[in-house]
């Protein structure tokens, strides 16, 4: 019932919305009340500085049946990691596709020796947030590689492509409605620029991967298994769309 109430009121914004020129970049934290904002601001505060603490600790944590650490390879993250989420996803020549931050972080915990986590697994989580959390302030880098380019224009396909049973397109909420109320809430751009950020909803931090599915879902649509293809495919599009912002993490979101 839920699903249908929005779909009708998505129709009747979009009979009198017209897509914007140019409309100005916001990221979601310009939507959200002045508490809000505060708490993100305040790391004392913010509930998704949790995990980057966590991952701090993960980082200097012997693991696996070898007692590796992520900072007997990497060093200081402060220095080597910063930046590095601003320019993911980075194609990866072993694969031969590109990867996304967490996706990368999920292959050094398979070579110590430990089962490959999952987008949403506590540890992946905490360690990506608490690389991209070097990188706070920088704007998106995309990575110019051209061996990216047809993953980045499938992305974009993606992102403009009526699916589910709704039959809507990310593009026609995010870009044709932004700035809108919907159930309530204010429309966003879907800009990727704090995450793992934590959601009010989930009472958690989460990945961008659990986001949009949790867009999919929303329009009645199956979601690609974790990992796919499909979500490094969109993360490229939505990072190319957000490049020069700069980055939040770990981000508040209601």
């Amino acid at each position: 019932m839920k699903c249908v109430q929005a779909a009708l009121l998505i129709a009747a914004l979009l009979a009198g919305c017209a897509l914007p020129d140019a409309a100005p970049r916001r990221s979601g934290f310009d939507d959200m009340s002045p508490a809000l904002q505060a708490l993100q601001r305040d790391d004392a505060q913010n509930p998704g500085l949790l995990a980057v603490l966590e991952g701090a600790a993960l980082w200097d944590q012997p693991a696996g049946p070898q007692g590796q650490r992520c900072s007997g390879c990497h060093g200081d993250a402060a220095a080597t990691m910063r930046g590095v989420a601003a320019r993911h996803p980075r194609f990866d020549a072993a694969s031969g596709r590109p990867v996304s931050l967490g996706q990368r972080i999920a292959a050094c915990r398979v070579r110590q020796g430990l089962q490959r986590p999952g987008p949403e697994d506590g540890a992946r989580l905490a360690l990506e947030a608490y690389v991209a959390h070097q990188s706070r302030g920088l704007p998106i880098e995309p990575d110019p590689d051209p061996r990216l380019a047809p993953w980045r224009e499938r992305g974009r396909a993606l992102y403009g492509q009526r699916i589910g049973q709704l039959n809507l397109a990310c593009t026609q909420c995010h870009d044709g409605l932004a700035g809108k109320r919907l159930g309530g809430s204010t429309i966003p751009q879907g800009h990727p620029t704090g995450y793992p950020v934590y959601r009010l909803e989930w009472q958690a931090p989460g990945s961008l991967q659990r986001r949009l599915r949790g867009c999919l879902a929303g329009v009645r649509a199956e979601p690609f298994a974790p990992d796919a293809p499909e979500w490094v495919e969109l993360e490229l599009h939505l990072m190319q769309r957000a490049a020069g912002m700069p980055l939040e993490t770990p981000a508040v979101r209601p």
